[in-house]
């Protein structure tokens, strides 16, 4: 057997990300590849899997311990070629011990979190809510004061659970609505009592936007406009270009041409394409990077297609199909799923109609797409009923930085690309 060091594989340009997460413990047994320790940056959960099998001699870190890449996380015995290792420094009173890097592309599990508020948090009472930033960021989320909540972590530091447990406690207990009406605690019911049930443990990327999905909904004051669009002249562009031979295999979808429609829009309504501060300041930006929910075994990830307005369709539908097809196999990775401008959710590949979509703080609009339809239309032209493909738009927008009618002129121009695409060029 011999001793190798862990340590934090590349990572990019994170620097001092806070370990959320300790999946083992000293004298387990681990597989190769078996996730280890995770480690919380702003956009993403990262998974340090274990690069051999063993046994965990030593651990280095604690939670909320902050680490870069090349930190030392746990000593680990295991039979390891002399290859695969470097000597480590001598340790006083201990045999020299190889030291071996994970390889940077050993596949890292990735899952988003939607950008939270970028206030610096007030330090911890000393004693009181002593825990990681990641813990404190989480609990902000929440709306929990870190000074309540009892740490059971190691010297006292409030962990993730301990905030969980707090949240849970709160919501059970009755408080007062203000106008005399007690908001109930939410139900805690033996559901067995009615039938069989199964358990199973909520998925995490689920658990780590619903806070965030919360937050949103609550926070912003969401308005969703309806409307239907003519897109059948540009179902038959579409399928003219995915049978041009020069396409070179690359399957043009409709979401490639609402992405790159909406990048216009967004040149022409800029407020739409900006973000408001806690301090009540508009940013407008000028770059136009467009994110899209993928569906994925595991939940809904968004990654980012950036600069939209500079790229053609055909582009935009390659891009948007490799970073689909990496997150189905949970390999975004966290720049992949940053700096969105404006985000659309499609629902065309599933069915359905309109809905309320939730906006992605801190971005203004999002817009969700159903499932287009051939329905039979007037055409005044002709003067008789004609079949035409119908789309529904559901635009969610922030009425706090765009009111009624900015939104509604958006929607229509919004409309008249999609049913006219000459109009990209213009």
């Amino acid at each position: 057997m011999s001793v190798i060091q862990v340590v934090v594989p590349d990572i990019g340009d994170f620097k001092d990300v806070p370990v959320v997460e300790i999946q083992i413990k000293v004298g387990d047994r681990i597989e190769k590849d078996q996730p280890l320790i995770s480690l919380e940056s702003d956009k993403a959960l990262i998974d340090i899997p274990a690069p051999a099998a063993g046994v965990v001699h030593k651990l280095d870190v604690g939670l909320g311990d902050k680490v870069s890449s090349g930190s030392l996380l746990l000593m680990l015995e295991t039979a390891v070629a002399s290859s695969q290792v470097t000597p480590q420094e001598p340790e006083p009173e201990k045999p020299p011990a190889p030291a071996v890097s994970l390889p940077p592309q050993m596949p890292l599990t990735l899952a988003p979190v939607v950008d939270a508020s970028q206030s610096a948090d007030p330090a911890a009472v000393s004693g009181i809510g002593h825990a990681g930033p990641a813990v404190r960021k989480f609990a902000r989320e929440t709306g929990i004061d870190i000074r309540e909540v009892a740490g059971t972590g190691q010297r006292g530091r409030v962990t993730r659970a301990d905030v969980l447990s707090y949240v849970k406690s709160r919501m059970q207990q009755p408080r007062s609505s203000g106008d005399g009406l007690d908001l109930l605690a939410w139900p805690d019911i033996d559901f067995s009592k009615f039938g069989p049930v199964t358990r199973e443990p909520l998925p995490r990327i689920k658990r780590i936007s619903g806070a965030n999905l919360h937050r949103n909904w609550v926070r912003i004051p969401h308005v969703t406009n309806h409307d239907d669009v003519d897109v059948t002249n540009l179902e038959e562009l579409r399928q003219a270009l995915n049978q041009d031979s020069s396409n070179k295999g690359t399957k043009i979808t409709l979401l490639a041409f609402i992405a790159k429609a909406s990048a216009v829009a967004l040149k022409r309504f800029p407020y739409f394409n900006a973000s408001l501060t806690e301090g009540q300041e508009l940013v407008l930006k000028n770059y136009f990077h467009i994110g899209f929910a993928a569906d994925t075994p595991n939940g809904l990830v968004v990654p980012v297609v950036r600069d939209v307005d500079q790229k053609g369709v055909q582009d935009i539908a390659s891009e948007m199909s490799a970073l689909s097809a990496l997150a189905r196999e949970g390999k975004l990775k966290p720049e992949q799923m940053q700096g969105g401008s404006f985000t659309i959710s499609s629902l065309g590949g599933i069915g359905g109609t309109y809905f309320t979509p939730i906006i992605n703080a801190p971005e203004v609009g999002i817009l969700g797409v159903g499932k287009a339809r051939l329905q039979p239309v007037w055409d005044t032209k002709s003067a008789a009923v004609v079949p035409r493909l119908i789309m529904p738009l559901s635009l969610s927008w922030d009425h706090r930085v765009v009111d009624g009618a900015e939104a509604g002129r958006f929607l229509a121009y919004l409309k008249s690309v999609l049913e006219d695409f000459r109009r990209v060029a213009i």
